[in-house]
């Protein structure tokens, strides 16, 4: 399966963008809406890989792998969400 190891690298490139505009911003609120955006990257790099990991060697020790990426994954993606939801109204608010 190809499609695992192109979200994987798509997630990562796209965690570093945020974590790297994190650094440019100087506005509180942004970077408070950039690291939640980041959080889903994160989570969906740790879900995706954890999957990937267990497709491609289906032994035990992987699948331990990746229940653990896959739950570290999962609430990683659910704290971002919740976070960008929260702040996302304000930022284009102060964007507009």
């Amino acid at each position: 399966m190809v499609i695992f190891p192109i979200i994987v690298v798509i997630s990562a490139v796209l965690y570093i963008y945020y974590k790297v505009a994190i650094l440019k911003s100087k506005d509180g609120l942004t970077q408070a809406y950039f690291n939640a955006k980041a959080r889903i990257c994160l989570g969906t790099f740790m879900l995706f890989f954890g999957v990937n990991a267990y497709v491609n060697f289906q032994d035990r020790l992987s699948l331990f792998v990746a229940i653990v990426f896959f739950i570290f994954g999962i609430m990683q993606i659910g704290a971002g969400y919740k976070r960008a939801k929260h702040y996302r109204k304000e930022w284009q608010r102060l964007n507009a």
